[in-house]
């Protein structure tokens, strides 16, 4: 969810794994396909998400929350919750932080207009198990997207 490029997606399909990516951006889109063909990507948005009820096994917003204002937290994880069948595993990256900035120039140089969210696991967990999900474990790291970021993993709970 929130796919950018498709190098997650990408990388669950070369694990075998049935899995297709969603994103806002048209531009990611159209790297997505032409960097992975034959992989499916969709354009969508997570705070409209129009797949049916329990349709997907399993969940992945790999710092894509990150694009997402806490006002509209809640609704974003009600419809992960709707479309993940009960007992699918939900896994989260974000960036570890207090504050929100407005992102101009982004990936490659190109001029943007994103607000990046920066949030604590305590605030991510609460709005998970209000949710619905219930919090598997909780991962504080060192990566290629973050500083200092935040992995969760939670299930859907029935």
């Amino acid at each position: 969810m929130g796919c950018g490029t498709g190098r997650i997606t990408g990388h669950l399909r070369k694990l075998d794994l049935d899995a297709f990516g969603i994103d806002l951006s048209p531009g990611m889109i159209d790297v997505a396909r032409r960097d992975h063909p034959g992989v499916r990507f969709d354009l969508g948005s997570m705070t409209d998400l129009t797949l049916a009820d329990a349709s997907v096994t399993g969940l992945v917003a790999w710092y894509s929350l990150i694009h997402i204002p806490d006002d509209e937290i809640s609704s974003v994880l009600a419809h992960f919750h709707r479309v993940l069948r009960p007992g699918g595993p939900l896994l989260l990256s974000f960036h570890v932080g207090d504050e929100s900035r407005l992102k101009t120039e982004g990936y490659g140089g190109h001029p943007m207009k994103v607000y990046v969210h920066r949030r604590q696991h305590d605030q991510t967990i609460e709005w998970l198990n209000k949710a619905g999900f219930a919090v598997e474990t909780r991962k504080t790291l060192t990566s290629a997207e973050s500083k200092l970021g935040g992995i969760i993993l939670a299930r859907r709970q029935p």
